[in-house]
Formats: C-alpha cells, sequence, structure tokens
C-alpha cells in the first residue's frame, strides 16, 4: 500500500505548539536528577515484547516513557513489532506486510503469557486513560515499509485517536534515517524527532536540525568521541537516551553521565537501582568497552551497506525548504 507524494500533507498541523522538551529530559527525583526510564518494547523482561501487557507492566512498575517499534501490514495498518517478520515472536514464516490485520490480530506470541500483536492504534487508546497523561512513547520507525506511506499513517492513526494531551507533547518518532526528517517535518511538523543510531559522524549532522534528539547506541557513548557528543548535545540543549541498558554498571554509568533516558528491557530493575544509588564512581561494564571496539573496527563496513541501501546523507536544502528557511548556512 504505496501513498503518492502528493498526498503527503500535514495532517496534525492543527494541534498546539510542542510543549517544553523538560518533559523528555532527566527527571529530577528525591536523590537528584536521574535517567527517564524508557521501558524498551514495554517491560520486556516480564512481558512477550511490544505487546499491550509489556506497555501495561511498564506503567505499573512506574515506567516515565514506552518504547515500541512500528510496521505496516498489508492493508496498511500500524502495527507494534521489533521484527518485519512473524517468526521469532510468532513462530509464523511470514513477513508482516504480507499479511492484513483481520490475519495479524488472531496470533498469539511464543512467549507467555501469550499475547496478541497490538496497533499502534490500540497503545494510544490505552494512553489515553485518565491518570497516564504523563507517559509518552518513543517510536523506532523500521526502514523495511515505503517511508511516506509510513509516516502517512502513523499521522492518521494519531488524527484518529484525539489525545487527552496532544500527542505531539507526548510521542517522538525516532528515525534512522536523514531521508525521514523532512517526511517528519512536513506530516507531523510539530512532534520531536529521535536520531536512532551508533555512528556518532552520521549522528553529527541531526545537531544543525531545530528539534531532532538522539536516541544512541551505549556503547558508542564511550571513549572520548563518545564523551565529546555528549557535550555537543547537552550544549544544543537536546534529549539523550541510551540503549539498551540492562547491566547494572551500565545503569549507574547514565546516571552519573547525566543522561536524559535509559531505555532497559527491565524498568523495575533500573527504577529501583535509580532509587537506591547513592552516587560515587560509575565504570561501564567490560562488555560494552569491547561492544565499543568491535563498533570501531565494524563501522566503514556497516557504513557502506546502509548508504547503499538507504543512501548517508542529509538533504539539507529539503529539510531547510520544509522549515521555511532559505539559507542551509543557518542550520
Amino acid at each position: 500500500m504505496a501513498i503518492q507524494s502528493s498526498e503527503a500533507s500535514p495532517l496534525l498541523a492543527s494541534e498546539k505548539t510542542l510543549a517544553a522538551m523538560p518533559s523528555f529530559n532527566s527527571v529530577e527525583t528525591t536523590k537528584g536528577k536521574r535517567p527517564q526510564a524508557i521501558a524498551h518494547r514495554g517491560y520486556k523482561a516480564a512481558y512477550p515484547e511490544n505487546t499491550m501487557g509489556a506497555f501495561k507492566g511498564a506503567v505499573e512498575v512506574g515506567a516515565h516513557a514506552i518504547e515500541t517499534d512500528l510496521h505496516l501490514s498489508k492493508d496498511g495498518i500500524v502495527v507494534l513489532s521489533h521484527d518485519a517478520t512473524l517468526k521469532r515472536c510468532f513462530g509464523e514464516e511470514t513477513k508482516i506486510a504480507d499479511c492484513d490485520w483481520e490475519y495479524l490480530k488472531e496470533l498469539r506470541t511464543l512467549k507467555e503469557p501469550r499475547q496478541p500483536m497490538p496497533r499502534l492504534k490500540d497503545l494510544l487508546e490505552y494512553l489515553n486513560t485518565p491518570g497516564l497523561e504523563d507517559i509518552w512513547v518513543l517510536l523506532d520507525i523500521k526502514l523495511d515499509d515505503e517511508a511516506t506511506t509510513m509516516m502517512t499513517l502513523i499521522a492518521r492513526t494519531m488524527q484518529e485517536v484525539k489525545g487527552r494531551r496532544p500527542w505531539s507533547e507526548r510521542i517522538m518518532l525516532g528515525c534512522w534515517n536523514a531521508k525521514y526528517v523532512p517526511l517528519c517535518q512536513k506530516l507531523l511538523p510539530r512532534y520531536p524527532i529521535a536520531h536512532i543510531g551508533w555512528n556518532i559522524a552520521y549522528a553529527r549532522q541531526f545537531l544543525k536540525v531545530p528539534n531532532v534528539h538522539f536516541n544512541m547506541l551505549q556503547p558508542a557513548m564511550l571513549g572520548p568521541f563518545g564523551a565529546a557528543f555528549r557535550r555537543d548535545v547537552k550544549k544544543a540543549d537536546r534529549s539523550l537516551f541510551l540503549w539498551t541498558v540492562n547491566d547494572e554498571k551500565n545503569m549507574r554509568w547514565c546516571i552519573s553521565k547525566g543522561i536524559d533516558g535509559v531505555i532497559t528491557d527491565d524498568p523495575k530493575k533500573y527504577l529501583e537501582l535509580s532509587e537506591s544509588w547513592k552516587g560515587g564512581r560509575a565504570n561501564a561494564s567490560l562488555y560494552n568497552w569491547a561492544f565499543l571496539l568491535v563498533i570501531w573496527i565494524m563501522t566503514p563496513y556497516f557504513k557502506k551497506i546502509f548508504s547503499r541501501k538507504f543512501g548517508i546523507k542529509m538533504d539539507q536544502k529539503t529539510v531547510c525548504a520544509d522549515l521555511g528557511i532559505e539559507d542551509d548556512s543557518k542550520l
């Protein structure tokens, strides 16, 4: 289901202006500032990932936000699944893009307690529950689906489910690739964006674009290059979230470095550690340092593959046009 570019017009331009950014920043607690607990695919440590059980479980243990992944069904429904196929979570040798929603909604996860696959609409309707207005969502928009179609259908879903608070104050659009930035600004112009990635050199281009924040692989933020990037993100007044943080050493490291959000499979474990930690020296795990070495070695190889498949540069002229900026040197 492809949507022509002529159909790609702002669908939610009538929403209120974006709320103050501190709602996406670290939070003040009785123990001082702490990164927000962002539940990775929901409370993945206790429930099947990306299910309503996982999302509700995350909220119940006190998570500040939910991170989830988006794909499109054959008939254009925005569904919540990390994988493009059904094999790992549902045991079916089929792509989501080849299935209608009527088929997908009958499936149940392999992991107990067995759960159906939800739609983005289902998550938004749940977050409209009174008392949940401060819970926000970090979307991971996958690259498997046609970009304009995906972004248009996300916008239509949010238009269909009227939020108790404007969704632009509660939803951050996570984009791996630079080509999504103009689409986000065109179709959802008041929504904050988060670049998802691991390559600091690639991520730096987004510092030039207003309202773009960062959702980065934690090991990439170690060492001198990571430290410099963290400083520049803070100087630019952007939020920085790190994934996927499950080890206690890495949780303490994130707190000590003033990260804005920890994306974790176990929000309960993180919140308990955050409450009990009294400060002091905090080192990242040896595994993450080893992972950083792998990143440095493999970056040229992965960059070549990514560039060939998706493109590597941001079209700054398009971004400027969408922002109403005539001279791209002003970015």
